[in-house]
């Protein structure tokens, strides 16, 4: 991904987490937040309790590809962060998907008319 479209400094992340709105399911929780521009940013994380490095990075590099091919579908201008947790690096990939949306659904990000 461009630098220009991912959170990567920890006191944004930090900011998302306690100001932003969330959603959750077995597979991710999502985060997000305004952040007044005219593009979404993404930031990915992955914590040490799901796996070694090997599954933290499987998790993260699923989460981004889920968030590249759906994020036609959400509203600009958030701030996004997407976390691992167990499930996110052996689940299905539709299922994965499926979750996504209804997450993005849940949190105030899906464009009006859109159905996960």
């Amino acid at each position: 991904m461009r630098a220009d479209v991912t959170v990567k400094e920890n006191h944004i992340f930090r900011r998302i987490y306690q100001k932003g709105k969330s959603a959750v399911s077995g597979a991710m929780v999502l985060y997000c937040r305004p952040n007044g521009r005219k593009k979404n940013r993404l930031g990915v994380a992955a914590s040490t309790k799901i796996g070694g490095a090997v599954v933290r990075n499987r998790a993260k590099r699923r989460l981004r590809e889920v968030y590249r091919l759906n994020a036609a579908q959400l509203k600009t201008g958030y701030d996004v962060i997407l976390v691992a947790r167990g499930r996110t690096a052996v689940c299905r990939w539709d299922e994965l998907t499926r979750s996504f949306l209804k997450l993005a659904k849940k949190a105030g990000l899906a464009r009006e008319g859109e159905t996960p």
